[in-house]
């Protein structure tokens, strides 16, 4: 049987402007910037290189404790002592100490509003395979290598310089992603402006930050900050029902790192529109079919394929509907058969798979003696007459 990949090119026909699209500037050592809903990358920056994260890695360590809290290992009243290795921290702290014995939901606010490197310990000290922060450390690489965060490892819980602790912007926008759509019953803890835990730190009450308070719909993550690494934050920010995840690493102050994040954001939402390209189960292409009761069969996504495009873009997005055939046959609806790859001017490549939209089943044998025959006169017909 004859075997080829199949390309047939389609129009979708969205009204953009005849403009290619204008990337953001940014003086970040690395950045990346993606849409939640349709995962596209509006933005990559030296995106998988390993760099010291600060503070930024603690949100490692909340998604493992929120891990253990969803499975019952943890819960939230449950209190937890303080080690002297957790007290001997420096930076930013929760001020706590060996008489101690403190809740784990204070814990939680502790890490995310005071950045405190103090409860990440206690933290990782309960959790820890080993009941050492070291041991906990060490699971955390191996939680974010399950998680596909290939470039990431862990040397301590809460981001002190150390050597051989690194993330990348990419891994720390993926479990940006993780904790938002894991976790929605704990994730409005990080909207959280000012906390203040038993009196002890009036002057470090206040998250870090700084969009929170600018009303465009930023409700997170995390700072971080260290003189090697310099000036970073892991944010997120929802306008209508649109959520962008963005890291910045490496700007060289806080009045940068609070003009870059802000500006992102506003870029990201301005500058990028959603159009649905597809609906479910409406064709979009038909599939040749191999020895089948029908020649072809329609391609379908299984829901309405909604995809973020510059507003600045091209007048007709050109796709391309992929696939290796004919098509051997039965096909039974709902099978995979083929992709939909979209090259929008100025984003990376789109691909998303698409479906049979009918089951069809293999055809009689008349059909089958065609389809032979039809090879068979093929072949004569491309043998040059001095080797029949």
């Amino acid at each position: 049987m004859l075997r080829a990949i199949r390309s047939t090119t389609l129009s979708l026909g969205l009204a953009l402007l005849a403009l290619p699209a204008h990337a953001f500037d940014t003086t970040a050592r690395a950045a990346f910037v993606m849409d939640q809903k349709t995962g596209t990358v509006l933005l990559s920056k030296e995106a998988d290189l390993p760099l010291p994260p600060a503070s930024m890695s603690k949100l490692m360590t909340l998604y493992v404790a929120f891990e253990a809290l969803r499975d019952g290992r943890l819960t939230l009243d449950e209190t937890l002592p303080v080690s002297e290795h957790a007290m001997s921290y420096g930076g930013s702290t929760m001020f706590l100490n060996t008489q101690d014995r403190v809740r784990v939901e204070d814990l939680l606010r502790g890490i995310i509003v005071l950045s405190g490197n103090d409860a990440c310990v206690v933290i990782a000290e309960a959790l820890s395979p080993d009941g050492t922060e070291a041991g906990f450390a060490r699971f955390m690489t191996q939680r974010a290598k399950q998680m596909g965060m290939d470039n990431s490892n862990f040397a301590n819980s809460n981001g002190w310089p150390a050597a051989g602790h690194m993330m990348s912007v990419h891994d720390l926008a993926v479990l940006a992603d993780r904790l938002i759509s894991d976790f929605p019953e704990y994730y409005p803890l990080f909207a959280e402006e000012v906390y203040e835990f038993d009196g002890r730190a009036p002057s470090n009450a206040r998250n870090r930050n700084p969009l929170l308070k600018l009303d465009i719909g930023a409700d997170g993550l995390k700072t971080g900050h260290t003189q090697e690494a310099g000036y970073g934050l892991v944010g997120s920010a929802k306008q209508g029902d649109r959520r962008v995840i963005f890291v910045l690493s490496g700007l060289d102050s806080t009045a940068r790192r609070a003009e870059e994040a802000e500006a992102v954001v506003n870029w990201s939402f301005r500058n990028f529109v959603e159009r649905t390209v597809a609906k479910a189960e409406e064709p979009i292409a038909q599939a040749k079919l191999w020895m089948g009761a029908e020649k072809t069969v329609g391609l379908v996504p299984q829901e309405d394929l909604t995809l973020l495009f510059p507003v600045l873009g091209n007048e007709n997005v050109e796709a391309e509907i992929v696939y290796d055939g004919p098509i051997n046959t039965p096909v039974v609806q709902g099978q995979q058969l083929a992709e939909l790859v979209i090259k929008p001017e100025g984003l990376p490549e789109i691909r998303r798979p698409l479906f049979a939209a009918n089951s069809v089943d293999q055809g009689g044998f008349v059909v089958r003696m065609m389809a032979v025959g039809g090879i068979v006169l093929k072949e004569f017909i491309d043998t040059p007459l001095g080797q029949l």
